[in-house]
């Protein structure tokens, strides 16, 4: 099985969760990306640190996420809601394969969370035919005043959904103490072992 773990900028949690996964399913392929990530950094300071505390080694430099890297990946783990959504609109070909750890290895709001994806592809779909059909014809501040007002109640569909799902997100330790990342990392353990469970 090949797992892509997704983030911001690839330096603190997705090479911590693919540092667990490998120290814990050693035989399983596991990459981590960044949205916004550039290339070859290694990894946060401090989250290398919390690592060495618990004896696992961390072996990852930071990569941007791809349209390769998502078709490599059997299953694409993101951190947060939001890492899921930006996927979801950057690169709809393949979020049929995105979800967040917590909702992967959760068994609650599968409903929802479907429903959530449908309505954010539908969402980019109607956005981009009203944009092809209308960009030559009409001017930019007219044209994100049509997007407005017929994308309306698409948008406060998927809010209505949002707020219907628990907090799915993985803690940020971004700028915060060793201790900080510590937490995190925890947080990290429970659910990466959850997800070891499932795919074993």
């Amino acid at each position: 099985m090949n797992i892509l773990f997704v983030c911001t900028g690839n330096t603190c949690r997705s090479p911590m969760a693919e540092a667990l996964i490998r120290h814990i399913i050693p035989d399983v392929n596991v990459q981590s990306a960044g949205i916004f990530a550039v290339d070859d950094q290694r990894p946060n300071s401090k989250a290398i640190k919390a690592l060495e505390h618990k004896n696992i080694p961390i072996d990852s430099r930071s990569q941007p996420v791809t349209d390769i890297l998502l078709d490599w990946a059997d299953l694409v783990i993101t951190m947060t809601t939001q890492h899921k959504q930006s996927l979801i609109m950057q690169h709809p070909d393949f979020q049929e394969k995105y979800f967040t750890l917590k909702e992967y290895v959760s068994e609650s709001d599968k409903k929802i969370w479907n429903e959530l994806t449908k309505a954010y592809a539908d969402l980019e779909e109607k956005r981009s035919k009203i944009i092809q059909e209308n960009q030559h014809q009409i001017s930019n501040p007219k044209l994100e005043k049509k997007l407005a007002e017929e994308l309306e109640a698409d948008i406060n569909n998927i809010r209505y959904l949002e707020a219907n799902i628990i907090n799915y997100d993985i803690s940020d330790p971004f700028g915060g103490s060793l201790e900080t990342y510590q937490k995190t990392l925890e947080e990290l353990e429970k659910y990466v072992g959850l997800l070891a469970k499932k795919i074993k």
